[in-house]
């Protein structure tokens, strides 16, 4: 399609963004059966809500603007998924497989705010005041998903996969001797410190 305008640009763009909304909704339940922390888990499920909102809120524009929704895949957004259905399929260990979820999801988040922060400014530029609060709203709710998968993964997820890792040196290297399970055992300790320490803040 070739664009003579930057109204044009906004609804090309927009469609990019609505085609990636959809493919996040499909993707979505096959992450949160995959994710083994609780935690992650229920991000996940609120996400899937918040996006199920974010697509209503792409129609509620694109009948603003007398405009079709569809005509365009998102390429980009289809190359994240995939990278991330490939890691649930390597089956790694759960705690692994839980941060590299939050990686995954949080390359999803940061496309998605590049995009919604583009459109935004567009809307704005072309005088379409109310669309860009309704753009807004979606970009807010992007940046807190990224904030809490940071912290998912700062807190637990990332010092889970960690140990996970440091569990299987020991059951590999010299049949688990007693200085290996005396390290293992320190490394747990100050594992579970750092997670009371976590829940206390």
């Amino acid at each position: 399609m070739q664009m003579n305008s930057l109204r044009e640009l906004y609804v090309e763009e927009l469609r990019d963004l609505y085609s990636a909304e959809n493919q996040i909704l499909k993707a979505l339940p096959r992450m949160i059966r995959a994710a083994s922390n609780k935690e992650l888990q229920r991000a996940f499920t609120v996400h899937e809500r918040q996006t199920q909102q974010h697509v209503k809120r792409l129609d509620r524009i694109f009948r603003m603007l007398d405009e079709s929704a569809r005509g365009k895949k998102c390429k980009g957004m289809e190359g994240l998924l995939e990278e991330g259905a490939e890691l649930i399929k390597e089956r790694p260990e759960p705690e692994v497989l839980d941060a590299g979820l939050i990686s995954a999801a949080q390359r999803v988040e940061h496309y998605e705010m590049a995009g919604y922060g583009t459109v935004r400014t567009y809307a704005r530029q072309l005088g379409e005041d109310e669309q860009a609060n309704l753009l807004q709203e979606t970009l807010n709710e992007e940046g807190e998903t990224d904030k809490l998968l940071t912290s998912l993964a700062e807190s637990s997820i990332n010092i889970e996969a960690e140990q996970a890792d440091d569990d299987e040196e020991m059951e590999s290297g010299s049949n688990g001797s007693a200085a290996a399970r005396r390290g293992g055992m320190r490394r747990r300790a100050v594992t579970k410190r750092t997670k009371r320490a976590t829940a206390r803040r």
